[in-house]
Order: structure tokens, then C-alpha cells, then sequence
């Protein structure tokens, strides 16, 4: 039967359909197997691994929680469980404070000269040796005599005491003849100890009195001197001799106007047991000086050892303010001593300053700081007939004992090697 051309296209149609319809349900079926292999391939264990796995170790608890364990123990708390540290922890927290240094105990004042007699004569034996060459000479004529003159003066011993010593040396050779080492050395050691002195109080003192207001006070020492003749290191140095001494000390840092006076000088006080009265940075001197004074009255102390400011001699409002302080002190009575710092390697400038320093405050005692490290130890003799008051002190070296009582007769072996 012959078909008609709609039927035809109709037919066609439905074809497509078909065929769509067919190409649609295919589709969705690969599409559902592939989402069903991904579930499946997903559920899968892990395939062994080719080396073994390292698990790393628990988690370090933490304070205030529980410690991981495994399931097989029994769960402990943090105080139960050893923490890395924990001893080290518990150590530390145990362990004692940083114990306080002990307060050191200066070695005796008496005899520290002649203990230190090696280190004095080192520095010195230029003018001894030197002089006893010249006198040994077989002929003492007047050109040696200038040169014994040149030896004195170089060693700072001053015009005045070098031509005294002179005059008797030379009346003394012309009178002893003959002259053998022994009769030279003797003869100049006598002479210089004729020149020193050995009849000056040379003790500093420190002896407790009576007070303005009729009480007991301590002894006072006004330390005075320039800046960098070791001053304050010389107020702590002497405070050890004291304390070594069997006495009490109460130190007044009154240099205000350098910022480490105070804090150095508390230094040297602590190392020894001295309580240190201190004031504000660049305050007045006076009033330090005041308290300190009144300080040492209430802890009934022996002495009381005021370090003041050294600012350049020259300057006339650091005298001024000497003169003041030293007169603020005296409200509460006398100070017994007012000893100069002066530094023996310069020489004439120490006594320039000496004169300036005698003008304004009454000096009773001399302190000759680095006197190791200076063949002129004729400034001992110079600077004491300047101020006609005694050297009481010398120091001899960088260490905390290196100060010592001044003791002509050691001094003089130490020149001479006798």
C-alpha cells in the first residue's frame, strides 16, 4: 500500500523521537554508574602503606586539662602527670634568694706602710739612689753639689726645704771625713726625716665629743680636693680604715654636683657596713652634710665622714660652698678633721691648690693619693711646709686597702732602700 508523503514525514519524526529518547536513557545510566563506582571507590580502606607511619607522640597537656592516655589506662589528672620541667620549675621556685655578700673585713690600719714598703720604694728609688750616688763620690765639689740640688728639686721637694738640706748635708760630709755606703745612707736618712718630721700629730681625728646641743656627737671629717685626685675613692678607702680600726661610719655623699659621687662612695660603704646619707642629684651639699651628721648622732656612730663636691679650684662658688657646708656642720658641733685630697703626680699644681683650699676651710691633715706612681715623693716635704700641716694619709695603689696611715720613718726607708 503506498503511503501518502505526510504520513511519511510523521513517521520520520517519530524516528528522532525514538532515537532521542533511547540516546537520553543511556546517558543517564552512565552517568549513575560513574556517581555509584565514585561512592563505592570512596568506601574503599587504603591500600597498606610500603613504609611504616610514624605517629607522632600525644599533645603535651596543658594546666588545667586532662592528660591524652591511652584508652587501656586510667585517665590521671594534671597533678598526676610528670610535665616536662616540672623539676626544673619546682627548683627554681624552691630555691633560696641570692644570698647578701658578706661585709668584708679591711685588714688592720697599723703597719700598712711598711707592708706596702715594696710598692712605695719601686716609685721612689730614683731620689734615693740617686742622691747616695752623688755623696759617694770621691770629690764633692760644688758642681755635685748642684746636681744633689737638681736630684731634690726634680722630686718636687721645693726651693725652700732643698737648700736647707743642702747646707746640712754639706756640713756633715766635711765634718764625717770618710764616708762608707752605710755612714752616706744613715747620714741622709737622718736628714731627711729632720726634713719630714717626726714629732707631727700625724693620727686623724675621730675621737666622739660634745655636741651644740649638749649631747654625745661622732667625730666629723670634711673630705676636700679637686676632681680627679681621688677624692671620693678616698672618703671609701678611708672608711675601711676605720672600720678596721673597730669603728662605726657613717658616710654623707655630698658631692651632688657629680652624678656617680653618690652612688661610688654607697658602693664602698655597703662593702664594709657604712650606711651611706645621700641627697637629689645636683641638691645642696650643705644639707646632705647636715643630715649626715644628724644621722650619725641618732645611730650613736663613731665617725661620720662627709665626701664633698671637688669641682675646679678655681671656680669661687664650689669655695663658697665649702665654707658653707663646713659652717652648716658645725650646727651640730666641731668638725675635728677637714683632710685635702691631693694627687701627687702634679706636683706644684697640687700646692697651688693647696693655698686655694686653705684659704676657705681650716686644713688640718693632708691625704697624698697615687704617691706609687711618682718618682716625686719630695711633694710629701713641699706641700707640708706650704700648708704647715702634716700628710696624715698616702695612697698607694688601685686596691681597696692601698691607703695607709703616713709613716715618716717607712717612707724614708722606702726613698733610700734602707
Amino acid at each position: 500500500m503506498t503511503r501518502s508523503p505526510s504520513w511519511l514525514i510523521l513517521g520520520g519524526v517519530m524516528e528522532y523521537l525514538i532515537l532521542a529518547v533511547v540516546i537520553a536513557v543511556v546517558a543517564v545510566a552512565a552517568i549513575s554508574g560513574l556517581v555509584i563506582s565514585g561512592r563505592k571507590k570512596k568506601r574503599l580502606p587504603p591500600p597498606p602503606p610500603s613504609s611504616p607511619t610514624v605517629t607522632a607522640p600525644p599533645a603535651e597537656p596543658h594546666v588545667g586539662e586532662e592528660a591524652e592516655t591511652p584508652r587501656e589506662e586510667p585517665r590521671r589528672t594534671i597533678e598526676e602527670v610528670d610535665l616536662p620541667g616540672a623539676e626544673a620549675q619546682a627548683a627554681t621556685a624552691e630555691a633560696p634568694a641570692p644570698e647578701v655578700p658578706p661585709i668584708e673585713v679591711p685588714e688592720p690600719s697599723a703597719g700598712r706602710l711598711v707592708r706596702l714598703r715594696a710598692r712605695l720604694s719601686r716609685s721612689q728609688n730614683t731620689l734615693g739612689k740617686g742622691l747616695l750616688t752623688l755623696l759617694s763620690r770621691e770629690h764633692l765639689d760644688d758642681e755635685t753639689w748642684e746636681e744633689v740640688e737638681d736630684t731634690l728639686l726634680t722630686a718636687d721637694v721645693g726651693v725652700a726645704p732643698t737648700q736647707e738640706l743642702v747646707e746640712r748635708l754639706r756640713e756633715r760630709v766635711k765634718v764625717l771625713g770618710t764616708r762608707t755606703p752605710d755612714e752616706l745612707r744613715g747620714l741622709l736618712r737622718e736628714e731627711l726625716l729632720h726634713l719630714i718630721g717626726t714629732d707631727a700629730d700625724r693620727s686623724v681625728h675621730t675621737e666622739s665629743g660634745v655636741g651644740a646641743n649638749g649631747g654625745e656627737k661622732p667625730g666629723v671629717v670634711m673630705v676636700v680636693g679637686v676632681n680627679g685626685t681621688g677624692k671620693t675613692t678616698t672618703t671609701g678607702k678611708l672608711a675601711r680604715v676605720l672600720v678596721a680600726d673597730g669603728k662605726s661610719v657613717v658616710l654623707g655623699a655630698a658631692d651632688t654636683f657629680r652624678a656617680a659621687a653618690a652612688d661610688q662612695l654607697q658602693t664602698w660603704g655597703e662593702r664594709v657596713g657604712a650606711r651611706t646619707v645621700r641627697g637629689p642629684e645636683a641638691g645642696d651639699p650643705a644639707s646632705v652634710a647636715f643630715d649626715a651628721v644628724k644621722e650619725g648622732i641618732a645611730e650613736s656612730a663613731d665617725v661620720v665622714l662627709i665626701d664633698t663636691a671637688g669641682r675646679l679650684h678655681t671656680k669661687t662658688g664650689l669655695m663658697d660652698e665649702l665654707g658653707k657646708v663646713k659652717r652648716v656642720v658645725e650646727k651640730h658641733g666641731a668638725v675635728d678633721e677637714v683632710l685635702l685630697v691631693l694627687d701627687a703626680t702634679t706636683g706644684q699644681n697640687g700646692l697651688v691648690q693647696a693655698r686655694v683650699f686653705a684659704e676657705v676651710v681650716d686644713i688640718t691633715g693632708i691625704v697624698l693619693t697615687k704617691l706609687d706612681g711618682t718618682a716625686k715623693g719630695g711633694i710629701v716635704v713641699a706641700v707640708q711646709r706650704e700648708l704647715n700641716v702634716p700628710v696624715k694619709l698616702v695612697g698607694l695603689g688601685e686596691g681597696a686597702d692601698d691607703l695607709a696611715p703616713f709613716e715618716p720613718e717607712a717612707f724614708v726607708d722606702a726613698l733610700i732602700g734602707g
